[in-house]
């Protein structure tokens, strides 16, 4: 049995760990942050407090390390500016309503979010290691404390390409994105597969096959959440309508990869294309056309793709590779990012194709805030 002295000693250990705030983990993002967590046992470095904005006082869920057994409440300052750390994977509105009173109230603890809401404003760092671990570092000797993920497809082309990015030799780069249903939340998920249902319970396989279309439209489809059919479709718009002919997903492209990139006025590139939504329910890709500053061979670029980091895969350009490796299907899942169709296009030397797959619910979402969490507690 322990002696007194030995638990007072533990308790002395469990209260210097950094007290981790944690709202949204009940969500598609912050459920997978919370399984990531776990496995990599990033709870064992914090004690953690799981705060809830419509079950205050219920139980907290059981996890490894030291952890509070109720939920606390989301809405209370006075609680969340006890933290040291909050990572917050409510949305945008919480965000905007909670962050501003916790600076007022003079709180110094770091800020994590998924959302887009603090994204683009100066105080802000937006984060992904394997692409700009020099500049977050430098921003916490600055003093920066908020820090947020960036959009699900510019972080997945960014850990594709990284390794171009990083050689300085794009010019620009063009992207067209196939989004799964899971990146616009649990519910447009959901309905997509109720559409699928639909859809296959409206056709009678016995009629012609000529007619299988037209059947296909004859019934009824469900549009509660996603406001137009998904499933055997496709939906060419992606969030608001901005200025020059763009949606929000898109403005995000070039403005979010200069961000993350820290890129001046000489070093800025230019990033722009067409997002759209497709009938996958996870994991994005995106087919990429990039002009790059000058002719490199391409053995050359397949080598600055493939090693820029563990996670990027670099799939040889064939039919039965692309097929099998270079699917939602082959990464779903997993933290791998997989590369592929790299050739030189017929525009000239300095242009070349790439296909990207990766999901974004990891590399696009959550794995950056777990990741951020470890970068501020290794510092500490």
């Amino acid at each position: 049995s322990y002696s007194f002295c030995t638990l007072l000693n533990l308790n002395k250990m469990a209260s210097s760990k950094p007290l981790l705030g944690m709202v949204g983990w009940r969500g598609m993002v912050g459920s997978i942050l919370v399984d990531r967590m776990k496995e990599e046992k990033d709870f064992e470095h914090v004690n953690t407090r799981f705060y809830s904005t419509s079950n205050a006082g219920g139980d907290a869920p059981k996890i490894d390390g030291q952890q509070e057994e109720k939920l606390a409440d989301a809405h209370s300052a006075d609680s969340l500016k006890e933290c040291d750390i909050i990572i917050s994977c409510q949305g945008g509105d919480y965000t905007h309503a909670t962050l501003p009173k916790l600076l007022e109230l003079g709180w110094k603890g770091y800020w994590i979010d998924a959302a887009s809401a603090k994204r683009m404003d100066s105080d802000t760092v937006i984060i992904l290691d394997p692409v700009n671990m020099k500049h977050i570092q430098d921003s916490l000797t600055k003093g920066f404390k908020i820090f947020a993920g960036g959009n699900c497809t510019v972080s997945l082309m960014l850990m594709a390409l990284g390794g171009l990015f990083e050689a300085g030799i794009v010019d620009w780069v063009s992207s067209m994105t196939y989004q799964a249903a899971s990146g616009a939340g649990q519910a447009h998920m959901k309905e997509l597969i109720t559409q699928m249902g639909e859809l296959s319970s409206n056709v009678d396989l016995q009629k012609p096959a000529s007619t299988i279309e037209e059947q296909s439209r004859q019934g009824h489809i469900t549009t509660t959440t996603w406001e137009h059919q998904l499933a055997g479709s496709l939906l060419p718009w992606i969030d608001k309508e901005v200025e020059d002919g763009q949606s929000r997903e898109e403005w995000k492209g070039d403005s979010e990869t200069n961000k993350i990139l820290n890129t001046n006025t000489d070093s800025k590139v230019i990033v722009d294309g067409l997002c759209v939504r497709v009938g996958v329910l996870r994991s994005h890709s995106q087919a990429i056309t990039i002009k790059l500053k000058k002719d490199i061979p391409i053995e050359e670029i397949e080598s600055l793709i493939a090693n820029h980091n563990q996670w990027v895969n670099l799939i040889e350009n064939t039919k039965q590779a692309s097929l099998t490796q270079l699917t939602p299907a082959a990464v779903s899942g997993t933290l791998n990012i997989h590369v592929g169709r790299v050739h030189k296009l017929k525009f000239g030397g300095e242009f070349i194709s790439a296909f990207t797959v990766g999901d974004q619910l990891l590399w696009g979402a959550a794995e950056p805030l777990r990741r951020m969490l470890r970068i501020i507690l290794e510092r500490k």
